[in-house]
């Protein structure tokens, strides 16, 4: 696990927690978040959640078997909006996996307060987009965050 990197957020436990900060660039003119972009909330704590866990984008794509990974299944349920200022935390869960596909679970919160939920369903892909499954590296740097 790497936790060099403090902007890449940290674990606790089985749980990632990435600090985000809301800018008047993510609002609508009514002051808060536009929906699409909680979207990319959870985007940046997937991929940090990989990154302090010690598994990197380029290191898939470059390889022996370059492999990519492709949302198939996100939803989220919108409870209380964010707004310019806010100071909130994405909590990232990888629950389990099957064949080629991850299940994820993410909620974004402000001071302990859920204000989206996010239910997301990743498949590995190959650089041609066939489902492939994941790498043993890549189970194996997952198994400690995994469901028992």
């Amino acid at each position: 696990m790497n936790n060099d990197e403090p902007s890449a957020g940290r674990f606790e436990g089985r749980t990632h927690i990435l600090p985000v900060r809301i800018y008047y660039e993510d609002t609508d003119f009514t002051g808060l978040v536009y929906h699409a972009n909680y979207l990319r909330y959870f985007e940046r704590g997937r991929s940090d959640f990989l990154r302090v866990a010690g598994v990197h984008h380029s290191d898939l794509l470059n390889g022996p078997e370059p492999l990519g990974f492709a949302v198939n299944r996100i939803t989220l349920e919108f409870l209380r909006p964010a707004r310019i200022d806010d100071a909130l935390s994405v909590r990232t869960v990888f629950e389990t996996t099957r064949g080629p596909r991850i299940f994820i679970t993410q909620r974004l919160e402000k001071a302990g307060e859920t204000l989206v939920t996010a239910e997301v369903q990743v498949c590995c892909i190959s650089l041609t987009g066939r489902p492939r499954k994941p790498p043993a590296m890549l189970l194996e740097r997952l198994k400690p965050f995994l469901e028992p």
